[in-house]
Parts: C-alpha cells; structure tokens; sequence
C-alpha cells in the first residue's frame, strides 16, 4: 500500500474594517486558513481533484471580514478562515464585534467575542480562536498552533502564529493569523508568523494582506476619533503532496521538486493530480542514471 505526505491550508479570512465616521472601533484580524497534515496518507495510480481556497476579502467600511474557501485534497477538507469582526455606528450595517468562526476563528472588535477555531471540528484541530476583545483595541486572528491575542487599550492584538512544514525538504511556516487594528493613537498588531497580515495603525491606516499560498489571515483596519479604513484580504491557501519516486509518476501541479526519494507536487490554484505506477526501483534508478548523464 502507498502512502504519500499531504499538506492541505485553506485560505485566509479577510480583516474587518472600522465605519468611515464616528466614534466607534477598529476591525479584528482575519482568521487563518484551517491547516491539515497527513505524513502517511494513502494513494493510488488515479486522479486527483485539487481545490485551492482563495482568501477572504477584507471588510469595508463597515463590515466584517469575508471567510476564506476550503481547500480539499480527496478526503482531507481544510476550512477557510473566519472573518475579522468589526465595530460600526450601526448604520448602514449593525455592529458585529464578534470574529467569525472558521478554520481559525476571526479577532473581534471593541469588546467582541473571537470566533470559534478548528471549525469544521477535526483531529488533529486545524486551528485556533481568534482573540476576544475588551478594549477600544481589536484583537488578533487565530492561528494554526497559537490563538489571536487580545487587545490592549487603543492598540490592536497580534494574530496567532502558524505552523512550520517541511514537505518541500525546507522549513516554511503556514496559516498565522491577522493582525487586529489599532484604535486613534493606538498601534496595529503584527500578523501572526506564516503569512498573517499587520493590523492597521488608529492614524488611520488600512490593514495588510495575507501572503499568497500560506492561508495567512488579512490584518484589521484601523480607526481614528473620526475615520475608518478597510480591513485588508486573507491569503489564498496551498495544497502539497509528496510521494515516493519509486512508486508513481505525475502531472499536474505549480510547482515540483525532489527531497531524498520524495517528489513533491505544490498546487498553487485548483487542479488535477495524476498519478500514474511507474517500474518500481529500477525504473527510478535508469531515470536518476539518465539525468545525471545529462
């Protein structure tokens, strides 16, 4: 039976936005996209469906944060990340301090309630809560092994931190959480470490994007005494398979390369992977004699 390395992260939930007027609050962090990681998944010779979630929009003003789409690779479905929450006079759309749960759950705004994590529940969890709010400050999304922190007085909380993977043969870190925005002379709040995007500062100033292909949430949008920006976009997610050169050969896929007997396959947008048999060991072992002739 052949087993394969499968790395799957949905996409990121947008940051919520602040109101364009008033004296009200700054939008909470997106949350991460929900990460799975399956070192010994089974495989056959088929093909293969990829789905790759896209990241959520960022909130405008006001509104929350939009989830990211799920990624899904055969039976492994990774959830989008929830939405940032956000804080408005109430017109033309009532406030929603809460963060939105999802793969990891959204920060929320001034005294908000963070969204649930790990949303679709699954085992291992694919993520966490995002940070719950007291303050004028908003809080941080989550992430996939850290939940969003609370804010601080004026100034927005960090996004959770993501987790690091070596399916590629190096050490890259997915699915932090956004960063919640910072109130008037308050600070915006770093994204969490694997792609999360910075809150915005209270001056006021929009929330960054979550990196490309790590499910990185979207960072809040700050807000001053009387101005509001938007929240900012989640990253889109990314899904990796790795399986032993000696048993398959493939198509499909963005992006590929060996570790040790490996081949990986990264898919960067929905796809096909095609795995077909090879001739065991000593077809891979005339395929490495050829290229090192070359």
């Amino acid at each position: 039976m052949a087993t394969a390395k499968v790395l799957v992260v949905a996409g990121g939930g947008g940051g919520g936005s602040s109101d364009a007027t008033g004296n009200v609050g700054p939008g909470g962090g997106g949350g991460a996209g929900g990460y799975r990681y399956d070192a010994a998944f089974t495989v056959t010779a088929q093909a293969y469906t990829v789905t790759v979630g896209g990241g959520g929009a960022g909130g405008t003003a006001p509104g929350n944060g939009v989830s990211g789409n799920n990624s899904i690779f055969s039976t492994i479905t990774s959830g989008g990340g929830g939405g940032g929450g956000h804080h408005s006079s109430g017109a033309p759309t009532p406030p929603n301090r809460d963060g939105v749960a999802g793969g990891s759950g959204g920060g929320s705004a001034n005294s908000g309630t963070g969204g649930a994590g790990d949303t679709p529940d699954v085992t291992p969890d694919q993520g966490t809560a995002g940070g719950t709010s007291t303050t004028n400050g908003a809080s941080g999304g989550g992430g996939s092994s850290a939940a969003g922190t609370a804010a601080s007085g004026d100034n927005g909380g960090a996004g959770g931190a993501g987790t690091a993977n070596t399916i590629t043969g190096v050490s890259v870190t997915y699915a932090g959480g956004g960063g919640g925005a910072g109130y008037n002379a308050g600070t915006g709040a770093a994204g969490g470490v694997g792609g999360g995007g910075a809150g915005g500062a209270g001056t006021p100033t929009a929330g960054t994007a979550g990196t490309a292909n790590t499910g990185g949430g979207g960072g809040g949008g700050g807000h001053s005494t009387s101005a509001g920006s938007a929240g900012a976009a989640g990253g889109s997610g990314v899904v990796i398979v790795a399986y032993t050169s000696t048993e398959f050969d493939h198509t499909g896929g963005d992006e590929t390369g060996t570790d040790g007997l490996l081949t990986w396959v990264k898919f960067t947008a929905d796809g096909t992977l095609t795995l077909t048999a090879t001739g065991g060991a000593s077809a891979f072992r005339r395929r490495m004699m050829v290229g090192i002739g070359q």
